[in-house]
């Protein structure tokens, strides 16, 4: 009975977490993982132009810059939830083995979002390949995402996702009852599938407005970051949830095409800067 408490972190309270100076080498590194993410993926995305599908990229290199791109995007937003488990651990770990187990939920969070991205590559193989076969298809394929995104940022299941990911410590506290064998990895896992659950929507929206496309990128992640970060954030994430629905009837007007679907048209565009 002794050895099995001995297991548990102590209850996620006040009184358990380390003053906020102590977090300012959290912080730090958590932005700068994110600088080199994005440094990392518009080095990768140098040259590519915005088009339909893949960019004929395989599974595996495709996986790698998605990985650039999910850290470059969803690290900043999902500091509340970093900070808060670090603070929780803080007062049992130090040093290298604080730094292992950050690196324990780090890799849980991503590897949610490596399933996800495989889900992306399928989604955009086909996506890519109905373009191709019939390009006027493009249009219906933006306006059925827009929707989408839509209607998943006004449903109860952002909602549920979006408390989770601004006030964690409920849902941490549960999690310190884990078992120590890869606790942290479970606990990114399990925060992973809340922030997918949260965002998969703001993602589907790059396959009109092109994987590639580093402002669309740059755009999806701001609105994450302050859709969770804001006080106000889900009054936001319902203005959202109703400007795609406004493009999702734009989108097959002419008018609007060459500016909600650059990433479903066949002629290549270049990017900003090329």
């Amino acid at each position: 009975m002794c050895s099995a408490r001995s297991t548990r972190e102590p209850p996620l309270r006040s009184g358990n977490l380390l003053p906020v100076r102590a977090l300012v080498p959290a912080w730090t590194l958590l932005l700068l993982i994110a600088l080199l993410a994005w440094l990392l993926t518009l080095g990768q995305m140098r040259g590519m132009g915005v088009e339909p599908g893949t960019m004929g990229l395989g599974p595996g290199l495709f996986l790698l810059l998605w990985l650039a791109m999910t850290a470059a995007m969803m690290l900043p937003s999902m500091a509340p939830v970093t900070i808060t488990w670090a603070r929780g651990i803080g007062r049992r770990s130090s040093g290298g083995v604080r730094a292992a187990r950050m690196a324990g939920f780090t890799a849980g969070y991503l590897l949610v979002w490596t399933a996800f991205g495989l889900l992306a590559y399928a989604g955009l193989a086909w996506t890519g390949e109905l373009v191709a076969d019939r390009p006027g298809a493009g249009r219906w394929i933006a306006a059925a995402a827009f929707a989408v995104a839509g209607a998943q940022q006004l449903g109860p299941l952002k909602n549920v996702c979006l408390r989770h990911c601004r006030s964690p410590m409920g849902q941490l506290a549960r999690y310190a009852r884990y078992r120590p064998l890869l606790r942290d990895l479970r606990v990114g896992a399990s925060h992973g599938l809340y922030c997918l659950g949260c965002c998969w929507g703001l993602m589907l929206v790059l396959i009109p407005l092109g994987v590639m496309n580093v402002p669309a990128m740059a755009g999806v992640a701001a609105v994450i970051f302050v859709e969770k970060l804001w006080r106000l954030g889900q009054v936001f994430s319902t203005v959202v949830g109703l400007v795609l629905l406004v493009c999702a009837v734009l989108a097959p007007l002419p008018p609007f095409q060459d500016w909600l679907l650059p990433g479903l048209q066949n002629a290549p565009m270049p990017m900003p800067g090329h």
